[in-house]
């Protein structure tokens, strides 16, 4: 017998304005919508920059971040970004789980090896990353970031960036990292073909962050998720 949908909600903001990233956002997390399970919503940051490539867009996005989190209600909120731009802040409004795709995504990949590497967005993006690793306690546990440095709009197109994407995931590889994490939500749509060159797990962020969130929200209904519900959202 099919479950209805949950009327719990996850809400999921990407903090730039690409609409090919946050469709690409939408398509990852679209696997874990099964009956019964909290309904997850992806949205975007209308007055968001087209990404997050400095520190300065990393600011930026902060304030406007907690006010649509203070006007919009959820169960848990998930920030689209893999530098977690505003997640401290963010959590100064809400009392439901604030999660960032980063901290997820390096969760998991400890979760599957001792090592791990990062396919960074920009140049620009690795000390905004750092900071992450620093704040978690395991800056040690990478291996190292390597940079496409494409625009969001190459990096999110389903052919363009893929030569030079599974070129660096080969490359972290090289340098010891068991585990290989995607360093952007524009990467989504590439796991596939990271996997097939990494010959190591690949951890997409989007799909990270939407089992943590559904693991934060089934906990709060009766204080254990069940083992049964997230089976059905992995499958």
């Amino acid at each position: 017998m099919l479950l209805p949908m949950s009327a719990e909600r996850i809400l999921v903001v990407n903090p730039n304005s690409s609409a090919s990233c946050t469709a690409g956002i939408a398509a990852a997390m679209a696997r874990f919508a099964t009956p019964g399970l909290p309904r997850i919503e992806v949205t975007s940051l209308p007055e968001g920059p087209p990404a997050i490539a400095t520190w300065r867009d990393w600011y930026a996005v902060a304030e406007p971040l907690c006010s649509f989190v203070a006007r919009e209600p959820a169960d848990c909120y998930v920030i689209g970004c893999v530098s977690d731009p505003g997640l401290e802040a963010v959590r100064m409004v809400t009392d439901r789980p604030v999660l960032g795709l980063m901290r997820s995504a390096v969760g998991a990949a400890l979760a599957r090896g001792e090592r791990f590497g990062i396919v960074a967005f920009l140049e620009t993006s690795r000390p905004r990353q750092r900071r992450v690793l620093q704040a978690m306690g395991v800056e040690q546990r990478c291996v190292g970031s390597v940079p496409l440095n494409l625009d969001m709009e190459t990096l999110t197109d389903p052919v363009a960036p893929r030569e030079r994407l599974q070129a660096a995931a080969r490359e972290l590889v090289a340098m010891g990292a068991e585990v290989v994490v995607l360093g952007c939500a524009g990467m989504a749509g590439h796991l596939a073909a990271a996997e097939d060159a990494a010959g190591v797990p690949v951890i997409e962020p989007c799909q990270a962050a939407a089992a943590q969130a559904l693991l934060a929200v089934l906990s709060a209904r009766r204080g254990v998720a069940s083992p049964a519900s997230l089976a059905e959202a992995a499958e």
